[in-house]
Order: structure tokens, then sequence, then C-alpha cells
């Protein structure tokens, strides 16, 4: 499937609700969220083949921003279910630990690193207009008889439930459900933090609602390793119990263990049982649930086991591809209705070029020699006597993208500078970006009002070919006879890493997460009929027999940065 056209682009109006008398949260530089445009996305790689009816569920890679764009065009008004995991704002970067494969037990720390995945350090301002624009195009989403689960925790509960309430309606409130857990911080001077918040929202009055059953003494745990127990039953009760409606605070599901079978690495991950009772309770049947903060996936796991349609969305590349392996598994066990497990991962106006976006900025300001400011800076740095902002790297920058930093410009300085030199700017500034709508210099001079600004655009998919930000990976790959060999795989920046921790690497595949091989590649997409996920300390096997009326053959290699390199063999 060829990359969309921006030809083709549509924009679409959204809708702001229209009800008076109730509170409407304010913070600096809100920007009322109007409408919003397609944006194109790319086929990459195919997992099984349609159902009868011609759906297959769908994994999208890039900001949920532009992927809900991107979706509005098809499913505006037809997802049913939509449970979110956003950014809590906890003031916390979250890493994964990465262990080289075949290395037994940890011994030391050369064995093990951190790889920062994704970062959680927000302003008050930028988080809420980041959640408010994805709160109205979630709302566009919907359908009529759908709901939505906002989870959350005490950081940013009493703000998300006004964001909410002034895009959905206060009258579309339906419960604010407590999720109650034993693991974590005793609490030093304070009561114990001991629960998050779940916000659950309707679309209109009609939406679904299966009311289920719990046993009333609530004294069995439903985590993950005790699956024979069910927080709800819909059966009568025999035993020295009764059933009643489940409550709006769960107890019974556990954080997950350091040794759950379900558990993937992935910083912040929930349980499954969270999601399967969400879903019982809020998907009807043939209904198409969505998260757009996948993170390790466990949503679409959920729905993947139960033969309900998902689309999920990540920004972070390790998501997707742990998403992927965590699907592809489930895929395999018994019971999986195949045509119910198919999926497409798809690239929506995002690029393959940094490692991982939250160390991007990082990046630019080393290869650029940017002197780096404070956190509590508007800009990024200053270059040769300007002022620098980074904009958003992994997409093409927008208009909405400059919002933040007109609203917290220095304007009294500007008022200052412009009275004592009235023909001179106030200010010299740089904005550095991957990519960017014709008119955003003009679009950024207009939203300055009055003030003469000197603006610099530095686009890095035009200039990049002077700056080197992503080490590529290498491979020796050969076809012999019926065999398909992998002699040699070389991950660079894992590699770096691994020098930085002196850790002895004695083959390649201790590097290697998995690898897939379409033997009938058709020069767009990879629909792989060899997959090597081995255990987490098993190998990959390097070898593979390959069937002599093969056509053109594609193979793809995951490190354990989850970085891939594919590779064609000729």
């Amino acid at each position: 499937m060829a990359e969309e056209k921006y030809e083709q682009m549509d924009i679409f109006e959204l809708k702001k609700p229209v009800i008076k008398g109730y509170p409407e949260l304010r913070w600096t530089g809100k920007r009322p969220y109007t409408s919003t445009q397609f944006f194109p996305a790319q086929l990459k790689e195919r997992y099984g083949e349609p159902d009868e009816n011609g759906w297959i569920n769908k994994i999208y890679w890039g900001d949920n921003l532009q992927v809900m764009s991107h979706l509005l065009r098809d499913y505006r008004g037809k997802i049913d279910l939509i449970y979110i995991d956003p950014p809590f704002d906890s003031k916390a970067d979250y890493k994964k630990k990465i262990k080289l494969k075949g290395k037994g037990e940890i011994l030391n720390d050369n064995n093990v690193f951190e790889e920062k995945q994704y970062g959680d350090i927000w302003t008050n301002d930028e988080y809420l207009q980041f959640m408010y624009e994805r709160l109205v195009l979630l709302k566009e989403l919907l359908s009529d008889r759908g709901t939505i689960y906002l989870h959350c925790d005490w950081h940013k509960s009493h703000h998300l439930r006004c964001l909410m309430d002034e895009v959905f309606g206060p009258d579309k409130f339906i419960n604010e459900i407590a999720w109650c857990y034993k693991s974590g911080g005793a609490g030093d001077g304070t009561y114990a933090k001991k629960h998050d918040t779940i916000l659950f929202y309707a679309k209109t009055e009609d939406f679904y609602f299966k009311t289920l059953k719990e046993k009333s003494y609530m004294g069995l745990d439903y985590s993950t390793g005790n699956k024979n127990v069910k927080l709800y039953d819909d059966h009568d009760g025999n035993g020295p119990y009764t059933l009643v409606n489940v409550k709006d605070w769960w107890s019974n599901i556990g954080m997950l263990a350091t040794s759950a079978h379900e558990r993937e690495g992935y910083p912040t991950q929930k349980p499954e049982g969270l999601l399967e009772l969400i879903m019982d309770a809020s998907c009807p049947e043939g209904g198409i649930v969505f998260d757009c903060f996948m993170g390790s996936g466990t949503t679409q796991a959920v729905a993947m086991k139960k033969g309900i349609k998902f689309i999920g969305a990540d920004i972070n590349l390790g998501s997707v591809q742990i998403t992927t392996k965590r699907l592809l598994k489930i895929r395999k066990e018994k019971g999986i209705l195949e045509d119910k497990s198919s999926f497409d991962v798809y690239n929506v106006n995002n690029y393959d070029f940094f490692r991982n976006p939250i160390e991007a900025k990082d990046l630019l300001i080393e290869a650029l020699n940017i002197q780096p400011f404070g956190q509590s800076s508007v800009f990024d740095g200053e270059l040769d006597g300007r002022n620098v902002k980074i904009l958003p790297v992994n997409r093409i920058a927008t208009k909405a993208d400059l919002g933040e930093l007109v609203a917290n410009l220095p304007y009294k300085t500007y008022e200052k500078r412009k009275e004592e030199s009235p023909n001179d700017p106030v200010d010299r500034i740089t904005l550095v970006c991957m990519g960017h709508e014709p008119d955003l210099k003009a679009g950024f001079e207009q939203m300055v009002g009055t003030f003469r600004i000197d603006v610099e655009i530095v686009d890095i998919l035009r200039d990049k070919s002077a700056l080197e930000f992503k080490r590529e990976a290498t491979a020796k790959v050969e076809l012999k006879h019926d065999d398909l060999i992998i002699k040699e795989f070389y991950p660079m920046n894992l590699l770096q890493k691994l020098s930085i921790q002196k850790e002895n690497v004695d083959e390649w595949r201790q590097l290697v997460d998995s690898i897939m091989i379409d033997y009938n590649y058709n020069g767009e997409t990879l629909n792989p009929q060899i997959i090597d996920i081995p255990e987490k300390n098993d190998l990959v096997k390097g070898r593979y027999n390959i069937p002599k009326n093969h056509g053109r053959i594609k193979v793809k290699i995951t490190d354990l940065l989850s970085e891939s390199l594919e590779v064609e063999v000729k």
C-alpha cells in the first residue's frame, strides 16, 4: 500500500460543546482546537489477513494527535470503547531494563543497563493543552453508544476531570473509579498513596454498559498469576457469598508482580485484568476498542484474546515493537482465531530518523552546538546570538506547535527593546524542526502581532546531510541453497551503549530481540512467513529454511533497543 499523498488531505471541523453554567479550566496559552487535517499513513507490516468482512486490527506508530486526525476519515463516530493511560505528569523519566540474551542470571551491573523510554515531565500549561487537544479528537471518534475510560492519578486527576467536563459535558460523567492496590511505597509524612483514578464518561445518554457482578466478600485476588479467580461473575453464587453489582472501587486487581507472566518490562504497564473488566462492561458485541497511549499493548493484548476489534497507537517506537511482539505471541496461543488476531502496523507522518524521540532534543543540541538553557526557559538554548526553540522532531511542525512558545515569550522585555530601538527586531529566534508547513514562519510572525522578530527555520529533513544522529546497523545475510543464514549483525547504537558498560558480547544473537522473514516480499509491506521470537533468555536461531519457490526476500532484525534493520537478500 503506497503512502497517501498530501494533496488528498481533508480538513475536519471539530465540535465544541455548547454548555452553559459550569466552570471552564483556564491556562496560559489555551487555544481552541476547532479543526485538524488529514495525515497520511503508510502500511509497513502485515501479520495475517483481513477477516471475511475486510476488517484487520491496526497499530500505528506516530503522534497520536496526527494518528487520530488520520482516523477521522474512516472512523469518525465508529469507536465504541476508548481506554487511555496518558502521561500522569509524574515528573519522572521512565526506563526499561535492557539485558543481553543468553547471559543467565544478572551477576553485576555490566549485564544490564537502562534505556529511557519516555519522559513524564511537563509544564502545567503544556500538559493541559496537550490533553485538551487529544480529548477533543477522542470525542469525535467515539460512537453514540461509546464510552471513554481515562486512567490517571493524584497528579492531574482534578484538572483532567475539569477537561473531561468541558469536552464531553458534565452530564456525560458516569463514574470516578478508584483502582486500589497494595504495592508501592509506604508513605512518609503523608497517607500512603494506594490508588489510581479512572474517569468514566459517555458520548451520549445512549451509551452501552453491561452490569457485572462481584462476590460480595471481595476477598480474592484477580491479579495475574491467579487466573482461576474472577473479580466479577454473571452466575448465581453457590458459596459463602452473594453476588452484587461491581462497585466504583476495584481492590482485587493488583499491580503486576515482578515475576508476572504477562510482564513485558515496559514502565507503567497495567495488568490485563483491569482491561478485561472494562471491556466486559463497556464493549458491545462487534465493537471497536481504541487506545492511543498504547505503551506495552495491554489493551490490544486483551482485545485480541477476547476476539474484539482494536486500534492502537503510540509515538514511542519501543512501544510499537513490544506490542507487535506481544501480539504475535498471542497469535500462537491455542483457541485464538487467526482472522480475529490479524493486524497491520502503520507509520503516520513519522520518520525513522532518531533512535529515540525522547533523546532527540539532546542529540540536536549536541549536533548543532547549541548552548542549552535550563528547563525553566521558554527556549532550549542559544546559537550564534539567536534563541533556539526545538519543535517536535518526529513529525512535520505545524502552527499549532508554536502556541506554547508564543504564549510564553518575554513580552515585557520586547516592549522595552521596541521603545529603545523601534527599527530593530526585538528578538532573533531559530526554530528547529523536521519538515514544516509552508506558512510556518508567516504564521509565527502573525501570532506575535506588532513585535518584529527575526525568524529563521532549520529544517532537519532538508539539512540532515550535514548531521549524523543515528548510527545505522549492519548485517551479513546469505542465502545458501534452501537456507537463509545470518552470519553477522552489528547494531551500532546498542554496541555503543554496551561499550560504555564494558560488557563483552560473545555472539551477535545475544543482541537480537526478534527476526522476521518475508520470502514473498511485495516491495512495500512486510508480511513475514517466518517469525523468530525466542523466550526471554533464549537466542534467535539465525538459520532458516526458505522454500524453493520463494520470491523476493526481506529480513527484519530487531535488537534489544527495539531498533530494526531491514535487509533484502538477493
